[in-house]
C-alpha cells in the first residue's frame, strides 16, 4: 500500500495523479484537516505533524510513504529519512528535476506557502543543479485556505491569485513550480493569470512520475504493495468542504474515516 498525507485536500492530486500515471496501486490517505494549513505554523509543529503523520500511515500498512505537502517536504524531509527506515519520498525534488528540464532560459518563479517559500529549499535545489538560474519566489498564504473552502471559482480568489502572481510577471518567468499541492486546483485560473506562455509545473504529477520508475527499478518492494485499487481515505477533522472538493478531484464517490491521532 502507498501512503500519502497532506495538511487538508490538496494532496488527493497526488492520489489523482498515481492513480492516472500507476493505476490499480492501493493507496491510504491522510488529510489534517484538523491542522490545515501547515504553511503558518512553525518548523517543529510540522516536523511533530509529519512524524505522527507517517506512523499513521504505516499502522494502515504502508508500505511507502509520500510527503504530499510542500512545507512539510521543505522542513521535515531530513529528519523523518533519519529517522524511519522505510522508502519516503518528498514532492519538492521532482518538481525542481522537471522544472529544470522544462525551462528554456533557466528563468524560473516558484509560489507557495509562506514556510515553503521562507525555508529556501526550492532555491536551494535549483542553484545546486543550475548555479546560473534565475529564482523568483512569491508566497501565496491565502490559496490553501480558499481551496479548502472551495473557492475555486470565485471572482475573489482570482483577482488574489493575480496580485499574488504580478511580480512573477514583471520578471517575465517562463516557468512556474506550483509549490504546494492544492495548487493544482487552481491550475486554470493560475495559467490564465500568468500567461499560456508560462510552463506549469504539477509537483503531483511529477511524484507519480517518480514513484512509477521506483517501482519499476524496485520490484521487491513493488511486490510488497497491494494491487487492488483500494483507497482508504482519512482525516484528523470533518469539514463541510472536504467531501465536495474531494469528489471533485477524485472524479468518483468516497468515504472517509475521521480519527483523531
Amino acid at each position: 500500500m502507498i501512503g500519502i498525507f497532506d495538511s487538508g485536500v490538496g494532496g488527493l492530486t497526488v492520489v489523482r495523479a498515481i492513480a492516472e500515471k500507476i493505476p490499480g496501486y492501493d493507496m491510504v490517505y491522510f488529510g489534517d484537516t484538523a491542522h490545515t494549513p501547515y504553511g503558518t505554523k512553525s518548523a517543529d509543529t510540522v516536523i511533530g505533524y509529519t512524524i505522527r503523520n507517517i506512523e499513521f500511515l504505516l499502522h494502515q500498512g504502508a508500505k511507502v510513504i509520500i510527503i504530499a505537502c510542500n512545507t512539510a517536504s521543505s522542513v521535515a524531509s531530513a529528519r523523518v529519512l533519519e529517522q524511519f527506515a522505510f522508502p519516503i519520498f518528498e514532492v519538492i525534488t521532482p518538481a525542481v528535476d522537471h522544472a529544470l528540464t522544462a525551462s528554456t532560459n533557466l528563468n524560473i518563479g516558484i509560489m507557495g506557502t509562506r514556510a515553503t517559500i521562507s525555508s529556501g529549499i526550492y532555491e536551494k535545489k535549483i542553484m545546486e543543479n543550475q548555479p546560473t538560474a534565475r529564482i523568483h519566489s512569491v508566497a501565496c498564504p491565502l490559496l490553501v485556505p480558499l481551496v479548502e473552502e472551495g473557492w475555486l471559482k470565485k471572482r475573489e480568489t482570482a483577482m488574489i491569485v493575480k496580485k499574488y502572481l504580478q511580480p512573477l510577471k514583471i520578471r517575465q518567468i517562463d516557468t512556474l513550480i506550483l509549490g504546494c499541492t492544492h495548487y493544482p486546483l487552481l491550475k486554470k485560473v493560475i495559467q490564465r493569470k500568468i500567461g499560456q506562455h508560462v510552463t506549469l509545473i504539477d509537483s503531483s504529477i511529477c511524484i507519480s512520475e517518480r514513484i512509477k520508475k521506483f517501482l519499476s527499478d524496485n520490484r521487491d518492494i513493488d511486490l510488497q504493495l497491494g494491487q487492488n485499487g483500494y483507497l482508504s481515505l482519512f482525516v484528523s477533522d470533518v469539514t463541510d468542504q472536504f467531501k465536495k472538493i474531494a469528489e471533485m478531484t477524485l472524479k468518483t464517490h468516497i468515504t472517509f474515516e475521521c480519527v483523531k491521532i
